[in-house]
């Protein structure tokens, strides 16, 4: 490292860490009576949030939450969700936000590794937490949380009902200073195969995170999707990396914030409309159901403006969403990078050309955002370069990606090999800095020597009038190693088969997008494709139906 010249500060100087708290403060300066809404039941301004926090932090203090205890979280998106993000780590302590969706013997998992101290349980997981209850090895104390007029519930250690709680504490707190680089949330991600990881962000890190991310979506004039006069609304969950990090932006831009609970497409729809809802964010299988939902029929979105993440944003839904008045813009992160890395940013060379061109960028995974640098690795750690044609590993550095995975050394030092952080992407880095993602490394298909982009393939299949969703798998095949496989659902009242699909993609083939070898010889028509806890498609479980249906001879299996 450089020996660089350091000037001692004055004695008396602040030195100001990078806290959580310092986002809190920003809202209620900016915009104090702007509002925060849960559902149709509850509104209140910026400054009621800033006492809410106070009292919250109070209670909490009250029931024996001390700095470094961890403090976990199972409710859906609500105003409590956003005080909790505020106040546990402004408390010194740790926010662990449980993955609801997970299995029951995954959030068993998952609290006992995090070592949660406290719990606060919405009323609808009081019989999933006490089913629990008996094997959870740290926790001492719970919290009600609920939306009725029921204060009380059979749980364990119960302490009291959240707004009770905070009723009787006061409205200031004397939130004190602390290291900027003590943990304050984490939350866990699920791969392929084994537990669940840990992944966890210091005040510090989700500070910096939230400042680049500011300067993405407010700043840069091809992307412009939040300013502080607009509405916001998450539509991917709190408990998944804090819903983006966009409501730590949210609220230190001093911008409506509107929660929705669980996800119910009419309700989603209904406070979309009802509270002029104007960004949002989301991965492509939800926005599809939201498109779907009756409500949503023929309702004008008027200009909405979206980041689509999770997963690669097809030709046909950008196009689908777009005919409704939402503007979509492609991002790209994972639960370990906080999650923003890069963003769809047109610049003015993109700017100057076609529609058509400026779509194919949007639809792309972008350029890096403010204070992140990406980069293209082989199997044996040497970059390759960015030429828009190389393919290799993507791999990142940026001051807010997770140092490793809580207790898991070992994974945490594969995540980091030859000093980049490796995310399992295959992807292409061009001379303007666009990211381009060909594919999950795992998810590739290897077809007689040759590596297939089932992303790609999953584009050019959307693109059928018939087919309302798609995934492409390799599955196992004697003579060419893996061949692809594409499950379908088809719009209300559309037929298609092998070789309607084969038709299609033949056009493809002949303008040089993907080779004769790719179109799939076999498909199948499903009501529904399988996805992950957060939305995403589950190829694991995809590839694993598939090689049954095939066992089974399934009649729904159509063949060329």
């Amino acid at each position: 490292m450089l020996q660089t010249k350091i000037i001692p500060a004055v004695a008396n100087a602040h030195q100001n860490p990078l806290l959580v708290k310092s986002l809190l403060l920003s809202g209620a300066r900016y915009e104090k009576t702007r509002e925060i809404v849960y559902r149709d039941q509850v509104r209140y301004s910026y400054a009621t949030l800033n006492e809410r926090v106070a009292r919250l932090a109070g209670a909490l203090t009250a029931v024996g939450v001390k700095a470094g205890d961890t403090v976990a979280v199972m409710d859906w998106d609500s105003h409590r969700y956003l005080e909790c993000m505020f106040a546990i780590p402004m408390l010194g302590a740790v926010l662990h936000t449980i993955n609801i969706r997970l299995s029951s013997e995954q959030i068993l998992y998952t609290m006992n590794h995090a070592e949660d101290k406290f719990v606060l349980v919405n009323t609808e997981f009081v019989d999933l937490y006490n089913g629990l209850a008996d094997q959870l090895t740290t926790v001492e104390k719970t919290v009600l949380l609920t939306d009725t007029d029921t204060k009380t519930a059979n749980l364990p250690g119960l302490v009291g009902e959240y707004e009770e709680l905070l009723a009787a504490a006061s409205p200031t707190y004397p939130f004190e200073d602390f290291d900027e680089n003590s943990v304050a949330t984490t939350f866990y991600t699920t791969g392929t195969t084994g537990n669940p990881k840990g992944v966890f962000f210091s005040h510090r890190q989700l500070v910096l995170h939230t400042m680049s991310m500011a300067s993405t979506v407010s700043s840069l004039d091809s992307i412009r999707l939040l300013g502080n006069d607009d509405v916001y609304m998450p539509i991917t969950p709190m408990f998944h990396v804090h819903a983006w990090g966009v409501p730590y932006v949210a609220t230190m831009l001093g911008v409506k914030q509107v929660y929705p609970g669980r996800y119910e497409p009419e309700m989603l729809c209904k406070l979309i409309r009802d509270e002029k809802v104007t960004f949002s964010h989301s991965v492509p299988t939800i926005l599809q159901m939201l498109l779907n939902t009756p409500s949503a029929k023929d309702y004008d979105f008027g200009g909405m403006k979206m980041i689509i993440g999770g997963s690669a944003l097809n030709r046909s839904v950008y196009d689908a969403a777009k005919a409704r008045g939402i503007q979509l813009t492609a991002a790209y992160g994972m639960s370990e990078t906080c999650p923003l890395i890069s963003c769809s940013y047109l610049n003015s060379e993109i700017r100057s050309g076609s529609e058509d061109e400026q779509i194919t960028y949007r639809i792309k995974a972008g350029v890096p955002v403010p204070l992140a640098e990406a980069a293209l690795m082989d199997g044996n750690g040497n970059l390759l370069p960015h030429d828009g044609e190389t393919q290799g590993e993507l791999v990142l550095r940026a001051p807010w990606l997770t140092q490793g995975y809580f207790r898991e050394p070992e994974k945490g030092e594969e995540l980091w090999a030859h000093g980049w952080m490796h995310t399992g992407d295959v992807a292409t880095i061009d001379g303007m800095g666009f990211i381009d993602i060909r594919d999950r490394i795992k998810d590739v298909i290897k077809t007689g020597g040759e590596w297939l982009s089932s992303l790609e393939l999953e584009d050019l299949i959307s693109r059928h009038p018939a087919v309302s969703e798609v995934a492409v798998v390799g599955i196992p095949d004697p003579q060419w190693g893996e061949r692809p496989f594409a499950l379908l659902v088809l719009r209300a009242g559309s037929e298609l088969d092998a070789k309607g699909l084969k038709e299609h993609l033949k056009p493809f083939v002949e303008q040089g997008l993907i080779n004769k070898w790719a179109i799939p010889t076999q498909i199948a028509l499903v009501t529904e494709v399988p996805k992950t806890s957060v939305g995403k498609l589950d190829k694991k479980r995809i590839r694993a139906d598939v090689v049954q249906w095939q066992a089974a001879g399934s009649s729904f299996l159509s063949t060329l």
